[in-house]
This record gives structure tokens, sequence and C-alpha cells, in this order.
């Protein structure tokens, strides 16, 4: 890897390199790692959040909420779509490549003495964290949120070591080859971020890990508290957005509109909404809750959370689904919304990594959705399933048209081609198909 790198594009092209030269290190690595950054931004008002589903959207619903009430808000989050820069933000806006070129220059000598000494180089994920503690220290913001990138326990944004509040979003089946092949073992995991005596807010729609996450909390003292289904009530789902109300005294009239049209958002908005009001601790005084209930009214409104439920062309939604439990609220959410699409059968378009439950995955779609054809694409990865094996996974559990597409763009047209003018297409099965798309309507025609 290069000694010498004076611009944005050479400093991008060394942290994408990483994974090629290094490994998973322990906790303690990346503990040391900060301690030669000197500690940065770890004295902020940190909120750590884990989960296997909704954790990215949770956090982008809290930061708006957080900025709308006027902090300035640091927020690490993974993976990104098209730049890298995406990954570190303030006030959700992505620092700039001078910013980043900055922050790069300043870690970089840290990483290199750790690995002269025999340490070992920090990974592709804990080098960026380091950057963005960098950079939201620069930034002198007053909250952090960090996104946990896998699991939580042993996470590198676990080496923080007293967060504020600690918030974990649904937990379902993922990355089993690590976490564990049961929901108790991946709870334990994402539970792992809960430190003694700080609050956790958490999803209480599973039972299974909702009895690990309040047993964990128990034995380290952390007060805890379960948001259920019962905290919200859904109103209206359109293709533009979701609307729900609180039952809870204050906002039981009050309508919040998510607009991302996937009914699981609902839950995840009363989390980040819950979270708010707890670190912004009690209400203003008598007369001021009502412009209040409109600041965040608005600020959920104002929420673009990209590659999730996104229409990013005219009749095509690219979802970064990438898991069951993830493709299951997909597939409630296009159900809410009337099961076809715009005015006719759906043509999906999937992909999927190796490491993924691609299987399940296809058979939840086949099982639960009235589709009208399915393309298949190959995802620019080493890891990426070959397009004639999920070919032979989907005729396995459907009789309807399989088409075997490995250029993304060929993909897209076929797919425009057996829309035939009516429905809508929905890109899912991985972030990184979601990344592809989005970059081929920018660099192509602009429509699928």
């Amino acid at each position: 890897m290069k000694a010498s790198i004076n611009n944005y594009e050479s400093a991008a092209a060394y942290i994408a390199e990483l994974p090629r030269f290094t490994k998973k290190h322990s906790l303690e690595h990346t503990e040391e790692f900060l301690r030669r950054l000197g500690n940065p931004a770890v004295d902020r008002k940190i909120i750590h959040v884990a989960g296997t589903n909704g954790k990215g959207s949770v956090c982008a619903f809290l930061q708006a909420v957080l900025t709308a009430e006027g902090a300035q808000v640091g927020f690490f989050t993974s993976p990104h779509l098209i730049s890298v820069n995406e990954r570190i933000r303030r006030n959700n806006i992505p620092i700039s490549d001078e910013m980043f070129l900055e922050v790069f220059g300043q870690v970089l000598p840290a990483a290199k003495e750790m690995e002269e000494e025999g340490r070992g180089h920090p990974s592709y994920f804990e080098f960026l964290f380091g950057m963005g503690m960098k950079a939201f220290s620069k930034m002198d913001v007053e909250y952090i949120i960090l996104e946990t990138g896998l699991g939580g326990r042993l996470d590198a944004t676990n080496a923080v070591k007293r967060p504020l509040l600690s918030v974990i979003t649904s937990v379902s089946l993922d990355h089993t080859e690590i976490l564990g092949d049961t929901i108790a073992q991946i709870a334990r995991e994402k539970a792992g971020i809960i430190k003694p005596g700080v609050p956790v807010f958490y999803d209480g729609s599973n039972k299974e890990a909702s009895e690990v996450i309040r047993s964990t909390a128990l034995e380290r003292g952390a007060p805890c508290r379960e948001i259920s289904n019962h905290a919200f009530e859904i109103r209206e789902v359109t293709r533009k957005y979701i609307a729900f109300s609180r039952r809870n005294a204050y906002d039981k009239y009050v309508t919040y509109k998510v607009p991302i049209c996937g009914c699981y958002q609902a839950m995840n908005a009363e989390i980040a909404l819950e979270a708010a009001e707890y670190l912004l601790g009690e209400r203003g005084i008598h007369g001021e809750e009502s412009f209040r209930e409109k600041r965040r009214q608005e600020a959920i409104a104002s929420v673009r959370w990209e590659g999730r439920m996104e229409q990013a062309a005219p009749h095509l939604i690219v979802d970064g689904a990438h898991n069951p439990g993830a493709v299951e609220a997909f597939a409630e959410s296009v159900k809410a919304l009337g099961g076809k699409g715009q005015g006719g059968g759906i043509v999906i378009v999937f992909s999927a990594v190796s490491d993924k439950q691609y299987e399940q995955m296809i058979e939840c779609l086949c099982r639960n959705l009235d589709v009208k054809a399915y393309v298949v694409t190959e995802i620019e990865d080493v890891r990426r399933v070959p397009a004639e094996e999920l070919c032979r996974v989907f005729r396995k559990y459907t009789n309807q048209t399989v088409v075997c597409e490995t250029d993304i763009g060929e993909a897209l047209r076929r797919a425009e081609i057996l829309r035939d003018g009516e429905g809508d297409i929905y890109c899912l099965g991985s972030l990184y198909l979601v990344g592809m798309v989005k970059k081929w309507l920018k660099g192509g025609s602009g429509h699928a």
C-alpha cells in the first residue's frame, strides 16, 4: 500500500484495500487505536445503536429529531452505498472530501505505528471508526450516534465505554456463521453493547430476544425500556409514507408521517422518538408542547434514508433487505400497499452474497408475494452468489418467470420489459445491489 498519500482519491483507495491486508481484531486493539488518537470525542453524548434490522433507520430518525431541537449531531453509519464519506456525517450530511483527507492524515500515523510494532494494522471498519471519532472531535458535535457494524459485543464501536444511551432494534437471523444460529445467541451479541448503569431502549417485538436483553440489562444494572407494537398505531399506508399515531398521553392525537413506505418504519420512528425524549429530558414549560410536537413531526417527515423502500426512479424501488427478517418485513410492506404495485403485477430484481441466508429469503418472497417475474443478477463482490445458483433456488419455489442476467444494466432493462408498462420493479437482497442500481441510474439514462 502507498506510503505517501496527499489527495482524497488515494486516501479512499488505501482504505478500500485494507480488507486484503488485515483481519478482525480484539476490542482491546480498537481501544489502543483510539488511545493513540487521543481518545477523540469520547466525552460527547454518545448513543450506541445495535440490532439486526432497522438500526440505520432509527439512527436517521434520531439524528433528525435531535437536529430539529438545535443540536449538532455526529453520525457514524455503515455500509455506504456510493461514497465512503457517507459513513461519517454531521447533521446527516457526509463529510467533505477535504475533511475526509484531513482526518485520514491524522489517523494514518497511529495505524502505521501499530502495524510496525507487530500489533496489526486497524481493519477497514476500525480505521473508519477512528476517522469518524476524530472528525466528530474536530467538528465539535454535541451528540454522536454510533451504529454498530456487526453484532455488538465485539464490534469496534463497543470500544466506547460510557455512552449516554444504548438502543437495540429488531433482532433476527443474520450473520449466523459469526453471531450464532438462534435468536437468543444473536440477541446476546447485540446485548453486548449494554453497559453498567447505562439505560437501554429496545424493540420488544421478538419475545426470545427481549428476554435476553432484559436479563442482560438486569445483570448490568442498566435501566431498560421495552418498546412494543402497542406503543403506536398505524393509520395509513401509501406509496409515499406511513402515517402513525403514538399511544401516550402527549401524542395520541398527533399523526406522524414517515416518508418511507415500509410498515416496520413506524416502530423505528417510535424508538427514535422515545430515545430523543429521554435524551432531551422533560418536555418544555406548559404551552411549548405543541411547538415541540410540530418540530418532531417535521423532523420525522424530513428523513430521507437511501436504500430503504426508496423510489430511485419511476416504477423502481430499491430496498436493502438482505436477511430473512428484513425480507419478511419487505413482503408485509408490499402487501400493505396492495401487493401488486401500481397498476399490475410486480417484478423483483434480486441478488445476494454467499454468507447470507439467500434460500430463506427467496422462499419468503415466493411464498408471500404475487410476483409477475423475477430477474436474478450478480453484485460486484467476491462473495456474490452466481446468478445461475440463485435462479436454481427461485425455480424450486415458484412457477413464475425467472430470468438470469449477470449485468446490472441488462437486468434492469429486462425487468422493465417484463413490467410491460404496468406494476413496479423492486430491487432487493443486498445493500451492494442497492448501491449498484443507484450508480447505474446515475451514470445511465436515469430510468429503469
